[in-house]
């Protein structure tokens, strides 16, 4: 088959792992820029121009798109989708998942088990923070990425004040209660078809709360529980993502959804696991092929 990565560098771990992958299934592979696709209409249908040449020969794509690159990385996905080329990810699925507010909307309206979440920007700012208490509350940044843009309030005071800048500022954000039992750690689970394939535990370094990789944290091989591989798979449905990451954190009420990535990065869990998710990406794509 014909497979493009859709990926701003060759020399990045997750898309070495996939071209790898891919060659020893005996595909053709390429690594396409998003940057230099000229996306067009020509007599009524859909068009990608990479440099200076038409693109019409391929059977699927896999989107490694940058949270700086939202937008027009899913217009691209949404471009070849509509040529008919297959993708690991959806083009809609991205946006789903992207903005942690519409997210968050969506996964309500299925029932995924969250932590309390409310959208920030309101003139009724300080009543909205009040109804916290004075409890640790975190703050997060709508587009935010690997932990950036997540700020850890200890109580009511620091918390306005932090939401007030932002909201000033006018950067969108939503407040969500601190589950303190979690201790630093989450889980990520990589869903691939309706599977959990892999999962790490994922511990804070010392003095931060965040478990993210890229803000040092460490990394483990778990086994998931029946309720948290339902909670994963069901979490990947609701967004319309055949291939992502789901971060979930253990709380006294059962296990919390905390975050989706829909170009989860690689290295970590394919590291922890010894899994080759990568391989089992590819399988995917022949099997949706077949």
């Amino acid at each position: 088959m014909n497979i493009a990565i859709l990926s701003r560098s060759e020399q990045l771990y997750s898309t070495k792992s996939l071209l790898k992958a891919a060659e020893v299934q005996n595909h053709d592979i390429e690594i396409i820029d998003p940057a230099y696709c000229n996306l067009m209409i020509v007599n009524n249908n859909a068009v990608v121009q990479y440099h200076d040449q038409i693109i019409d020969d391929l059977d699927a794509i896999i989107p490694r798109i940058g949270a700086s690159n939202t937008y027009r990385g899913a217009s691209i996905v949404r471009h070849f989708e509509a040529m008919g080329v297959f993708s690991v990810a959806s083009s809609q699925g991205i946006i789903n998942s992207r903005d942690k507010w519409t997210c968050f909307q969506i996964l309500a309206q299925k029932g995924i088990a969250m932590p309390k979440t409310t959208l920030g920007a309101s003139p009724y700012l300080e009543a909205f923070v009040k109804d916290f208490g004075d409890q640790p509350i975190i703050i997060k940044m709508l587009e935010g990425t690997h932990g950036q843009g997540v700020i850890l309030c200890e109580n009511f005071k620091n918390a306005f004040a932090t939401a007030q800048t932002l909201q000033v500022a006018g950067v969108k954000f939503v407040m969500q209660e601190f589950i303190a039992e979690a201790k630093g750690t989450d889980i990520r689970a990589f869903v691939v078809d309706g599977q959990v394939v892999a999962s790490i535990k994922r511990q804070s370094k010392n003095g931060d709360f965040r478990s993210n990789l890229h803000q040092g944290g460490s990394a483990s091989g778990i086994q998931l529980s029946p309720i948290e591989k339902q909670l994963a798979v069901a979490t990947a449905k609701a967004l319309d993502l055949q291939v992502c990451g789901v971060d979930i954190l253990s709380s006294k009420r059962g296990p919390l959804v905390l975050e989706v990535n829909s170009t989860p990065g690689l290295e970590g869990i394919q590291t922890a696991t010894g899994v080759d998710v990568s391989g089992k990406i590819i399988a995917f794509i022949e099997q949706q092929k077949k």
